[in-house]
C-alpha cells in the first residue's frame, strides 16, 4: 500500500479502491452529509474523517493530472511529496473507507459500491470552465499541506477542503485581473501618410 502511494502513477493505481469525503470531518457525519452532496450515509466520525482526508487527496490527484500546464504551480512535485509525507494517514483512510463499504453493502458488493462512489468523486473534481481557479487553489493546497506535521492531516483538511471545492461551484468568482492604465501612451498620427521606413525602421512622414 505504501509503495502504491509513493508517486503519481501509484496514486492512479489506487483510484478504483478509494472514496470521497465531506468538507469538514470535525463536524461529524450528520453535518458532513448536509454540506457534501456526495456524503455517505451512516458514517461514524472516524469514517467521515477518513473520507475527508481521501477527498482532498483525490482533488490533488486530479489537479496533478490537469494542472501541469503551469510549471510555476509545481503541482506534480508537491502532490508526490504529499503522498510520501502523509502516506500513513492516507493508507489508514483507504482501509477505513473499504471497511465502511463492506459494512454497509456486504463483502461482495462493498468494493463495487466503493468504485462507483469513487468515480463520482473524481468526476466532481474534473473541471473545464473553472480549471484556472481550481488549479490555482490546488497548487496552494499542495504547497501548504507539506507544512502539516505527520498525523495532523485531518485538521488541515477541515479548513482546506471547502476552499478547494468552492472553486468548482457555479457561484464562485475568481478575483478579476488588475486593469492597467495605458492612457499615458501617445500613438503617432498616421493620417498624414506617415510610414515606418528605413533600416533600422523609423517613422517618417
Amino acid at each position: 500500500m505504501r509503495r502504491a502511494l509513493g508517486g503519481l502513477a501509484g496514486g492512479l493505481v489506487l483510484l478504483a479502491g478509494l472514496a470521497a469525503a465531506p468538507p469538514a470531518a470535525a463536524q461529524g457525519p450528520a453535518s458532513a452529509a448536509a454540506a457534501d452532496p456526495l456524503a455517505l450515509p451512516g458514517m461514524t466520525a472516524r469514517e467521515a474523517e477518513a473520507q475527508a482526508i481521501w477527498s482532498l487527496r483525490a482533488g490533488l490527484n486530479v489537479a496533478a493530472l490537469q494542472c501541469s500546464f503551469s510549471k510555476a504551480h509545481r503541482i506534480v512535485d508537491n502532490y508526490n511529496a504529499f503522498l510520501r509525507q502523509h502516506s500513513d494517514e492516507l493508507a489508514g483512510a483507504v482501509k477505513t473507507l473499504a471497511a465502511y463499504f463492506n459494512r454497509k453493502e456486504g463483502a461482495r458488493a462493498g468494493p463495487r459500491a466503493n468504485d462507483r462512489y469513487n468515480t463520482r468523486l473524481y468526476q466532481g473534481y474534473s473541471t473545464l470552465e473553472a480549471q484556472y481557479a481550481f488549479c490555482d487553489r490546488a497548487a496552494r493546497t499542495a504547497r501548504d499541506v507539506l507544512a502539516v506535521p505527520k498525523g495532523k492531516l485531518a485538521g488541515f483538511v477541515t479548513t482546506e477542503l471547502p476552499l478547494l471545492r468552492q472553486t468548482l461551484t457555479a457561484s464562485y468568482r475568481a478575483e478579476p485581473l488588475a486593469r492597467t492604465d495605458l492612457s499615458y501612451v501617445r500613438l503617432p498620427d498616421l493620417s498624414a501618410g506617415c510610414r515606418m521606413r528605413g533600416n533600422p525602421p523609423a517613422l517618417r512622414c
